[in-house]
């Protein structure tokens, strides 16, 4: 496990700048992974060239069928697996500790006296320094999940026509030369059964992984769907209460007539009013008399 150090140090940094269901895809490389291959998986592999027997003296004909049989170790596969499905999540750590650092630098500027009429906002970053999915990383997160599935899908199938069957059995015919071309060979592989079940795991677990993968993508677009709502409902209320003020004002009950505001008349409405008042009151006096 000392030469997965390094490389466990940079993830455990992405999980404070990933989902939630980025921190348990994380859990999953480290623990089904990472952790089983050093240290169970290795074990089991340790003795598949000195225990991988033919029954054949022909010099070169064991090492000819081992090598059509197992054109690369197992274990070697999936650490070039592992490996080149962290990369992109590498990719996207550099790039966000490189915006954590420009707007901290940034905040630095501004605190020391520099106009700061000339510098923008804190767009990726908030008080705490927790990274904001949004713009430009947002896109880079996204590309760096697209990129992890077609890296595991693809190291899956290449498992397929490298290795063929999942199963390893006991015991397979060879005829490749320098074996003998009509008899050729009967080899022998050692615990077939263990590294079975092992080869299983680990595809069953890079299958995990791209659901994973997919179910983050999934929740990432329903939540900037749900944001953007958010925003969008936030802006017309400021619109709507910009248009019509008195909305507001109507939900005031200290005012007279239910908080509705009361319109002042002009001028020559108020002058047409007293003059029909005048007029009115002539009428009843001629009545009176």
């Amino acid at each position: 496990m000392g030469d997965w150090s390094y490389l466990l140090t940079l993830l455990h940094k992405v999980q404070s700048h990933s989902t939630i269901v980025g921190k348990i895809w994380m859990s999953v490389l480290f623990l089904f992974r990472i952790f089983v291959l050093g240290a169970a998986a290795d074990n089991v592999w340790a003795d598949e060239v000195s225990e991988f027997y033919c029954d054949t003296q022909e010099p070169g004909c064991e090492h000819a069928c081992y090598n059509w049989k197992f054109p690369i170790s197992f274990v070697h596969y999936w650490v070039l697996q592992i490996t080149f499905v962290s990369t992109p999540t590498l990719v996207y750590l550099g790039y966000a500790v490189h915006i954590i650092h420009k707007e901290k630098r940034m905040m630095e500027q501004l605190q020391d006296g520099i106009d700061g009429t000339k510098l923008k906002k804190r767009k990726y970053t908030d008080d705490r320094g927790k990274v904001k999915l949004k713009g430009t990383l947002f896109c880079t997160y996204m590309t760096q999940l697209f990129l992890k599935i077609f890296l595991e899908v693809g190291f899956s199938v290449g498992q397929f026509f490298i290795f063929g069957s999942p199963f390893i059995h006991l015991k397979f015919h060879c005829k490749m030369s320098p074996c003998a071309e009509m008899a050729g060979a009967q080899c022998m592989v050692s615990r077939p059964t263990e590294k079975t079940i092992f080869i299983f795991f680990m595809l069953a677990v890079s299958g995990i992984s791209v659901l994973l993968n997919i179910i983050e993508i999934i929740y990432l677009c329903c939540t900037r769907r749900r944001d953007n709502r958010k925003q969008f409902l936030c802006e017309q209320h400021e619109l709507s209460s910009q248009y019509y003020p008195f909305s507001r004002a109507g939900r005031n009950t200290n005012r007279p007539h239910g908080g509705v505001p009361l319109f002042t008349l002009p001028a020559h409405a108020k002058t047409g009013l007293s003059a029909n008042e005048n007029h009115s009151d002539s009428i009843v006096k001629e009545k009176d008399t």
